[in-house]
């Protein structure tokens, strides 16, 4: 055949070995003459689209190709149409062996195609790897799950619906957002008495209004009145199991650091980072105190 390689596969010159595979699967599940018994046309397509592959999902064949040192039969430019080696563009004499026998078909459909046909492989040349004739695994089940920040940090339950079935998901304390959870088991069942596949869920985790993560401790920011800051004070203080009391130690500033130990999470610590606010009002008896405080000189800069 006289064609672009690229145009059979429906791909760009510049795609890559993935994208190249990734058309070819597609084109050869739609073209697949088993799938098409009354469609003669899509055994020609079938074969079209194999010889392409046979080419372009070759990494040393696709060189020579894009350097113009071999056509689009594979044949030696300048030496006339038909393939070096035999003149059949799928090497083992069935259009079904595109890529000389390496490509495995369940790879497309997913499990044994061939028993959903005739119960045998019959009729195929003989060219299929053994490995689509052993048991192979049910698909998985790929799921999207949003949860609070508080259930990733403490850990907890939720109960989700795939397919039809209500499965409970522990979700372990410290879960991370963008971690996946594997559920063995639990995907599709196997066409051909394989395993049953795996649900895989991933955890998109919500940011929390002032708690935040780094690492295994919990982050908050305390804003404290410039009261508080000099005189010291006691101050309620959340954390991911509950409020808790701690003591502000006279003439803080802002950006100093108390730690909670074991409030973070699995042995983390909270760590409070003190925020002094001024008075959003004005505040005479304030302005009058301040001013009789004795200058100081705290910049060393």
């Amino acid at each position: 055949m006289n064609k672009n390689l690229y145009h059979v596969l429906g791909v760009s010159k510049d795609a890559s070995e993935a994208d190249i595979k990734s058309a070819y699967r597609k084109l050869a599940r739609k073209y697949h003459p088993d799938l098409n018994k009354d469609n003669k046309d899509a055994a020609e397509k079938f074969k079209e689209i194999s010889c392409a592959y046979d080419i372009l999902g070759d990494k040393e064949k696709r060189k020579k190709y894009d350097n113009n040192e071999i056509d689009c039969d594979g044949k030696p430019t300048g030496y006339g149409a038909g393939f070096a080696g035999g003149g059949n563009p799928f090497g083992g004499g069935s259009y079904y062996n595109a890529g000389g026998g390496d490509f495995d078909f369940s790879s497309i459909f997913g499990s044994d195609i061939f028993s959903q046909f005739t119960g045998s492989q019959s009729g195929f040349g003989g060219g299929f790897s053994s490995s689509t004739r052993r048991p192979r695994k049910g698909e998985d089940i790929n799921y999207t799950m949003r949860i609070d920040f508080l259930s990733a940090a403490r850990g907890d339950e939720k109960t989700v619906n795939i397919n039809g079935k209500n499965i409970n998901v522990k979700i372990p304390a410290g879960t991370k957002d963008g971690q996946t959870l594997r559920l063995k088991g639990l995907g599709h069942q196997s066409y051909n008495g394989g395993s049953a596949g795996d649900v895989l869920i991933t955890l998109n985790v919500d940011k929390h209004p002032y708690f935040n993560l780094e690492g295994n401790n919990i982050l908050i920011d305390l804003p404290i009145s410039v009261k508080e800051a000099i005189l010291g004070a006691k101050v309620t203080v959340p954390t991911i199991s509950g409020k808790v009391v701690v003591n502000i130690p006279p003439y803080a500033s802002s950006g100093e650091k108390l730690r909670l130990k074991g409030k973070g999470i699995k042995g983390g610590d909270q760590i409070i980072v003190l925020k002094i606010i001024s008075p959003k009002k004005t505040n005479s008896a304030l302005e009058n105190v301040l001013r009789e405080v004795p200058d100081e000189d705290i910049r060393k800069f």
